[in-house]
């Protein structure tokens, strides 16, 4: 089964960097404790644009000395079928280097304008690595305001929680981040705030972003 998994992830990732892209997002946070390296991609497959192909990638990596070790990278592609401007479903595979491989389906939910975008998505999976069943929520939020045509001030928050069995919450972040865009160009001051176990474990951490979109 996990060699399924790795292969089609493969070719999923493969087939979506063969197409056009219609929106990637690069960003590097790097705090006191810890460094965040992210990549977003979406792909639409279709004119009609109702099949898109969305792609994560990450890695952090923490600096602390202790003995607990909250490294963490991990893969992800996405199926989702548009159902219309707002709503779109679909599944997608996911590799963690912590957590291991789990399969997925979600629900995402998007309301955006020129200034603000929201985003919303809960979804259901089966982790391989425990063989049970879990439940996640994730959700985005953009801000900008425009000062001059090239310059342009921006608020971006991200914030993830996941509940093993559906009961039991296990890991956890907020995201936040405000800046200056030049020309395509993001950097400015960040905020991560990590959870991780039943009995959270808290890192917190506070530096410098910078984001390209392309």
């Amino acid at each position: 089964m996990k060699k399924i998994i790795i292969i089609t992830s493969f070719l999923t990732i493969g087939f979506a960097n063969y197409l056009q892209a219609q929106f990637t997002q690069v960003e590097l946070f790097s705090g006191f404790d810890k460094t965040d390296f992210t990549l977003y991609s979406s792909y639409t497959l279709n004119k009609s644009k109702t099949l898109s192909i969305n792609n994560l990638a990450f890695f952090q990596k923490f600096k602390d000395t202790d003995s607990q070790v909250f490294d963490e990278a991990g893969v992800q592609p996405a199926l989702f079928w548009n159902l219309n401007k707002h709503i779109a479903i679909g599944p997608s595979l996911y590799y963690n280097s912590v957590a291991g491989y789990s399969e997925r389906f979600s629900a995402k939910f998007t309301l955006k304008n020129s200034r603000v975008l929201f985003v919303i998505i809960p979804t259901v999976a089966h982790s391989e690595q425990t063989g049970a069943s879990y439940a996640e929520a994730f959700a985005q939020f953009q801000f900008n305001t425009a000062i001059n045509e090239k310059v342009s001030l921006w608020l971006n928050g991200q914030f993830l929680t996941i509940w093993d069995a559906f009961e039991k919450q296990s890991r956890s972040f907020q995201q936040l981040r405000a800046g200056v865009s030049y020309n395509g160009h993001q950097f400015g001051v960040g905020v991560d705030f990590d959870q991780y176990g039943q009995k959270p474990i808290e890192k917190s951490s506070c530096g410098l972003y910078i984001r390209k979109t392309l």
